[in-house]
């Protein structure tokens, strides 16, 4: 068990490691691409946290289904991409502001625990993902965010510069990760294999930045 003091030197070294920020990886299902008018339909998150050697994994993914926002367009084609039924009896749909409570409080949490100042989104082509995650934050009067309003870690870029693969499936397994297609645009898949990208591309960079000052 870590001592207080122990547990506060971890908070103060993630704390300065990215500028501040706590990076949450996010992915988000939705009826469109327009943000202000299409459905957010699923919402995952994973805080993304750091051990005692300032290596960083991901904490178990928190989702949930997400009830379109009254008079929200869905497009077909959309659905055919996802596979999302918006009025299957057992999706456990919630309104937007449930959503959003229920993603936030780990992040909330997290954010005490580690004495960062906001949460910053990883997501891949990032976004894409935080224009839904802002639109409903600001269709439910959210006053309290917890994310930064625009800046945002994207694996689509951190992808290509590590593996020259930008396309999701394919970063994923350049990184040495497997890839179901079957599973594939489901938020808390989508969202569970960025975050093993995003910690894979932190983790070797910080591998060789101290093979780097070792020698």
């Amino acid at each position: 068990m870590s001592t207080p003091a122990a547990s506060n030197a971890h908070s103060t070294k993630y704390a300065e490691r990215f500028r501040g920020f706590l990076p949450v990886v996010v992915d988000v299902e939705t009826g469109g691409f327009d943000n202000e008018r299409d459905a957010l339909l699923e919402i995952a998150a994973s805080v993304v946290r750091m051990d005692e050697n300032g290596n960083v994994h991901p904490d178990k993914v928190v989702s949930t289904h997400v009830v379109p926002f009254p008079g929200a367009n869905i497009d077909p084609r959309a659905l055919e991409i996802t596979g999302i039924d918006p009025t299957h009896p057992f999706r456990a749909a919630v309104e937007e502001r449930e959503a959003l409570d229920l993603i936030f409080r780990p992040i909330r949490r997290a954010l005490r625990e580690y004495e960062c100042s906001r949460a910053v989104l990883v997501g891949h082509n990032a976004s894409f993902d935080l224009g839904f995650l802002n639109a409903a934050i600001r269709r439910v009067g959210y006053k309290r965010s917890p994310f930064h309003l625009f800046s945002c870690f994207d694996t689509a870029t951190l992808g290509g510069l590590a593996y020259g693969q930008t396309v999701l499936s394919r970063a994923v397994q350049a990184a040495g990760f497997e890839w179901n297609e079957a599973e594939a645009h489901s938020a808390v898949y989508d969202a569970e294999r960025t975050a093993l990208l995003f910690c894979e591309i932190v983790n070797r960079w910080k591998t060789m930045s101290d093979a780097c000052r070792a020698s």
